[in-house]
């Protein structure tokens, strides 16, 4: 059961860090500003949240198992056919059909969870599979970085879908099917709206939902500019880049720890403020950094620590919090959460390269 959730969940990390360390050269190799390119970024995480709207109540209807099987399955397809992209308008497309099949998987392994365990037992779950997640985002922009230097940025894809292919087959041979009584009615617009109006309206899907899409936000603010930031402004080679941003998730790897502590002696809500608090003092201090020409790797690298640490403190908690009174309706709950997360990105960076755009200002005016 661990391996499968944590394989699941670590297709979305793999998705966006992986190819990180390409996107300053995607922005050379299609001739296009550095904006266009992140645009591939925010098109995944957007299509990420909405299509979770749909594929939760998918999984009521027909069951987590085949939900799961056809996102791996169309999540491979994605990945060739970003490999291939002759225009950055053809690789847009196959990072949005990469969303989906991401989002199919994380949403039937997070209805999976609801299904077997209550709230509390599902947030220790959580917190050790987001312990093994976290092997991905140290891992990911550091093959990515050498995949870049030695084969170009079409090798990231074709290792993201190899990827997938593994972890499709270990869900084919050992994803049990966790939804006992599916519901034939869940894909009816009257009572699909009744669902996500029942969910959006109990008054503790709100208090854990919305901390999860803050924190994930200020992640995504990262993940968007901090190639730009570190390769262009500051002039970290590509192939160490993926190093700083490993330095980053280790502050994720602590946090997931902390929290599966903490989940002995606090309860979810407490844990939640907590982690909030982490997520504002990272960001302020990153502001307030930039704000006095003090924008270096290292001052990047610890605001970013300690947005990660409380990244992994809040998600577990947050993403069993969420679909804990929904156990009827597990995969729609599940969906909503998820597409509150993806949503709140976009917004943040389509204005602006937030943080390559935020620390670029200042490096180019000087």
């Amino acid at each position: 059961m661990l391996l499968l959730i944590a394989s699941g969940f670590s297709l979305q990390p793999l998705s966006t860090d992986l190819y990180l360390p390409s996107l300053p050269h995607l922005s050379r190799y299609f001739g296009v500003p550095a904006g266009a390119v992140q645009i591939t970024l925010t098109l995944f995480v957007f299509g990420f949240g909405l299509a979770q709207l749909a594929v939760g109540p998918l999984s009521d209807r027909y069951g987590r198992r085949p939900v799961a099987l056809g996102g791996y399955a169309l999540y491979l397809a994605a990945s060739l056919l970003c490999a291939v992209a002759p225009t950055l308008a053809v690789l847009s497309g196959g990072r949005v059909l990469q969303a989906v099949g991401c989002c199919s998987v994380i949403v039937a392994a997070r209805a999976l969870v609801r299904d077997r365990y209550d709230p509390a037992r599902g947030a220790q779950l959580l917190a050790r599979s987001s312990s093994l997640l976290s092997i991905a985002p140290l891992v990911g922009p550091i093959a990515g970085g050498y995949a870049e230097v030695w084969l170009g940025w079409r090798a990231s894809f074709v290792l993201l879908g190899l990827i997938a292919a593994w972890f499709g087959l270990y869900a084919l041979r050992h994803w049990q099917e966790s939804n006992p009584a599916p519901d034939p009615l869940a894909l009816r617009p009257r009572r699909l709206l009744a669902a996500y109006r029942e969910v959006a309206r109990h008054p503790s899907f709100g208090a854990y939902a919305l901390p999860a899409a803050l924190t994930y936000s200020a992640i995504f603010v990262f993940i968007a500019g901090s190639s730009f930031a570190f390769i262009d402004v500051l002039g970290v080679p590509t192939e160490r880049y993926g190093f700083y941003f490993a330095g980053a998730v280790v502050g994720y790897l602590g946090g997931t720890l902390l929290c599966r502590r903490a989940l002995r002696y606090f309860s979810l809500p407490q844990i939640l403020a907590g982690g909030s608090g982490l997520t504002a003092a990272g960001g302020l201090g990153l502001w307030l950094a930039v704000e006095k020409d003090l924008a270096s790797p290292g001052v990047l690298l610890a605001a970013q620590f300690t947005v990660m640490l409380a990244h992994g403190i809040n998600q577990p908690c947050a993403q069993a919090g969420a679909i804990g009174p929904f156990q009827a309706r597990a995969g729609a709950a599940a969906g909503a959460a998820a597409a509150a997360a993806g949503a709140a990105p976009p917004p943040v960076v389509i204005p602006r390269i937030a943080l390559g755009g935020l620390v670029g200002q200042r490096g180019l005016s000087r």
